[in-house]
């Protein structure tokens, strides 16, 4: 959700509004089909308060896609339901990867404000020592000569 609270009266697309004889009109199934899809869960939808079955948009849109694939892709139902396991299971992996994305860039946009203040922090009149390579080199000075 956003954090707003939504209107208990809005329809979305998974609000479900549709009975089974206009889901299957607008999916282009039968209701006996739509019944098979809900008793091996291949499109579960919600119930109404008598057992009704209710059919939300996004309901419908999957009736169809199960169709397609069936009728035109030859996969059987078996298939068709792991396809949309592992498209729900990729979705719910996408969002899990936006959330932390989401998290990373708050802990680095944190972890980059306390590095400010650390080097805001130091103090101008000190030098920072370097370490003097010690070496073997002999090093003659010869003061100049005084021009006669």
């Amino acid at each position: 959700m956003d954090g707003r609270r939504r209107n208990p009266y809005e329809l979305t697309e998974e609000s479900p509004v549709y009975v089974i004889s206009i889901a299957a009109q607008l999916s282009g199934l039968h209701p006996q089909t739509l019944r098979q899809y809900d008793r091996i869960g291949l499109v579960s939808p919600d119930r109404s308060a008598g057992r009704g079955r209710r059919y939300s948009a996004r309901d419908i849109e999957l009736l169809r896609t199960v169709q397609q694939l069936s009728q035109d892709e030859g996969i059987n139902l078996a298939g068709i339901k792991r396809i949309i396991e592992l498209e729900n299971q990729v979705a719910a992996l996408q969002q899990r990867v936006a959330e932390l994305s989401a998290t990373v860039d708050g802990a680095a946009a944190t972890l980059q404000q306390r590095e400010a203040q650390v080097h805001a922090s130091y103090r101008r009149d000190l030098v920072p020592y370097q370490d003097v390579q010690h070496t073997s080199a002999l090093v003659v000075w010869r003061p100049k000569r005084p021009k006669e």
